[in-house]
Formats: structure tokens, sequence, C-alpha cells
């Protein structure tokens, strides 16, 4: 599962009250007190603290509580992580991500984050500011073209839509017109890709699809799922994952799946199996698309023999 692992993360601090340790506690992480207010109703209090741009306050500590992270510790490490009660260093250098805030929104949900190298390969192969573009304009391209009209969506039914396999996130930013939210789930056995999802202003999460997703029965009304099942067959069996996608989609709701025609044909044999309704099924040049409504149906309980 994916957890945050530090003391502190980027941005601000919400807190319902300021007693004295939670002020002690913010003094000592270099935190400043930016207001707080009372609520004349109720009488609660709402502090709201913000975190340092720079090392110079971590630098002048007395004593250096909460200590600093050593520097074998990887900052970004996300999945299966224990919690440190220490804290990183601002990053400072011009090309460290997280050295200056993105560019405004909705801009920066088309821009290529500044410290994407054209040095490194992305993704899908190409340096990756032009990798990132390439993805950003393809899903666009799939989106207007395909999915908001050629696959009979009731899109204003749509609210709570997923990404399975999100790579940039470039699925969700083509949606962004439309009233609806994403979750963007970066697999685990795949490149991280949750730094530049984030950058983009969009939601996303760690997942391992071999285990189960940690959300509630009937949340989502949509699931796209982009080679994800093909990937899948590596590591463990597809049905479970099958399954999982019937539990977490509302009854109505549907999944998009684009993947090898192998794997789009056993996907829709085990949907079939669940009594969704196959609305649509394409295939050229061993690649596929599926469009699949779940249905209300459940299996009838039967009474154990008396």
């Amino acid at each position: 599962m994916a957890r945050g692992r530090k003391l502190m993360a980027n941005g601000v601090l919400f807190t319902c009250t300021a007693p004295t340790a939670m002020t002690s506690l913010t003094k000592s992480m270099c935190w400043e007190l930016a207001s707080i207010k009372k609520d004349r109703l109720n009488g609660v209090g709402v502090a709201f603290y913000r975190k340092p741009t720079s090392n110079e306050c971590y630098e002048a500590r007395r004593r250096q509580q909460p200590p600093m992270c050593s520097d074998d510790d990887d900052a970004n490490a996300a999945w299966y992580i224990r919690l440190n009660s220490c804290m990183h260093r601002v990053p400072t250098g011009p090309s460290e991500r997280g050295a200056r805030w993105p560019v405004d929104w909705p801009r920066r949900v088309r821009t290529p984050p500044y410290w994407l190298s054209a040095a490194r390969a992305g993704v899908y192969g190409k340096p990756e500011p032009e990798d990132f573009m390439v993805d950003y304009d393809h899903w666009r391209r799939v989106v207007d073209r395909s999915y908001l009209n050629g696959l009979g969506i009731d899109w204003p039914r749509v609210r709570n839509v997923m990404d399975m396999r999100a790579a940039y996130g470039g699925f969700a930013a083509a949606l962004r017109e439309k009233k609806v939210w994403v979750m963007n789930v970066v697999n685990v056995d795949a490149p991280d890709t949750l730094p530049v999802i984030f950058e983009r202003g969009l939601f996303g999460i760690y997942h391992d699809w071999c285990e189960s997703f940690s959300t509630y029965p009937r949340t989502y009304d949509l699931l796209h799922a982009d080679h994800l099942f093909s990937k899948i067959k590596e590591r463990c069996a597809v049905l479970p994952v099958v399954v999982e996608v019937d539990r977490v989609v509302r009854p109505g709701g549907g999944i998009i799946v684009r993947d090898e025609a192998g794997a789009v044909g056993e996907v829709e044999k085990r949907l079939r199996s669940l009594h969704w309704d196959v609305r649509l099924t394409f295939s050229k040049n061993d690649e596929g698309v599926l469009y699949a409504e779940k249905s209300d149906w459940r299996p009838e309980l039967i009474e154990e023999p008396a």
C-alpha cells in the first residue's frame, strides 16, 4: 500500500486547535504560524501554518528535533515505507522537483513540469518533455474522437472516474472540461509518474492491482484500463482483478478497456460471466477496445440445507 512517510509534506498544515504542544512542534519544524482564528459560534480554533521555502531555519535550530533525514533517505520513496520522524531539506536546485511552484491552473495541466529532463527517456521512450506532450495529444484525440461520442457513454451520469493505469494522467487531463473527478492510479510495477500527475494539479495514488483497491464498493461510475490486463497477466490472474472491477463500479457504471486483442477477449469473457452488458468490442492489428456496463444482477442466495 502507498503511505505518506514523513512528519511533514509540501504545502500547508491545518489544525482544528492550536495547543501548546502543536505550537512547540511546528516551531521546531520551522513552520510559520500564518494565522489563527476562532469560530464565533462554537469557539473552535483553526490555525494555518506555512512550510519554509529555504533551509536557513533548519540550519539555525539549536536543537535538531525533529532531526533532518540522512542523505541516503530517499524523499521520493512512498510504497511500503515505514514512517520516520525526520524532515527532508527543501529542494533548492533550479531543476529539482519542488524547488518552485508549478505554473498556474489550468495551464499546468497541459504544460510539462519544469523538472522533466530532455536527457532522460520517458514512459514511451522519447525525451521526458516530448513524451509528456505526445501522451497529452494522444489522449485528447482519443477522448474527443471516440470516448465522448463513439462508445455510447451517458456522460451526464458520470462523476467518479478511475484511470487504472494512468501514466502521466493524460486521460484525466483530456477530461478537464467535463464535470468529472478522476482518480489516477500509478501501478507499482510501472515507472513512477505520480509526481507528474500531482504537478499537473490532478489526483493520484499508487496501487498494485494484484491486491484489492482501498475503496468502498460501488464507488466509481467509470473505469478506464489502458493496456492494464496484458501487464497484469505477467504477475497475477486476470479474474480477481475483473471481480475487483465489478466490486468498485456502481450498477449502471462501465469500463473502457484498451489492450492487446487477446487480453480484451479474456476480459470480455469474464465480464459476460458476471452479467455485464458488453456494448462495444473492436479489434485491429491485434489491438482491441471494449466498453461494457455493469448490470444490477447478483447471484441468488441459496440457503444451506438444514
